[in-house]
């Protein structure tokens, strides 16, 4: 895939008009990572948090209608899942297909469980853990932020 002069400015523009703090953009070809130089904005995003709890990650200036409404959280060790980057977040692989992942569902550390689309791009999101599905976070086809929480996983014995 080339770029031309063209396309990275407006990657560029797209990142400055943006309410994201950094843009990562990977192909077989290349990897590039975008990151304002004004130090005012910060800079880092979780991919995935153990044991995190809704009280650890930032607060959302709009939680949109979107997102469920909190509920307590399960017993036992937990992973929050979080999207790879910000995009739409879609629970099955097409419209009117079986979701990848339900509540109750165990899942490994390789199980895809949504995906995340952004600028064009179908991003997988896997477990990254054994465990059974606790919560999913996320309506389908919701606008994410990487600091969303997507689900949360109760992490088997052993992991």
């Amino acid at each position: 895939m080339k770029l031309t002069d063209d396309d990275v400015q407006k990657i560029l523009k797209l990142l400055d008009e943006s309410p994201y703090d950094e843009l990562h953009l990977e192909t077989d070809g290349f990897k590039l990572t975008l990151r304002p130089s004004d130090s005012s904005r910060s800079v880092g995003k979780p991919v995935v948090d153990e044991q995190a709890s809704h009280s650890d990650r930032p607060a959302q200036d709009d939680p949109g209608a979107s997102r469920k409404s909190a509920s307590p959280r399960p017993s036992g060790p937990t992973r929050d899942i979080y999207p790879p980057m910000p995009g739409t977040f879609y629970r099955a692989p097409s419209p009117g297909a079986k979701p990848f992942v339900d509540v109750g569902q165990v899942v490994d550390e390789d199980t895809i469980v949504g995906l995340v689309e952004t600028m064009k791009l179908m991003n997988s999101v896997m477990a990254g853990c054994r465990g059974e599905v606790q919560e999913i976070c996320v309506e389908n086809a919701a606008l994410i932020d990487a600091q969303d929480v997507l689900m949360r996983i109760r992490v088997s014995a052993g992991d």
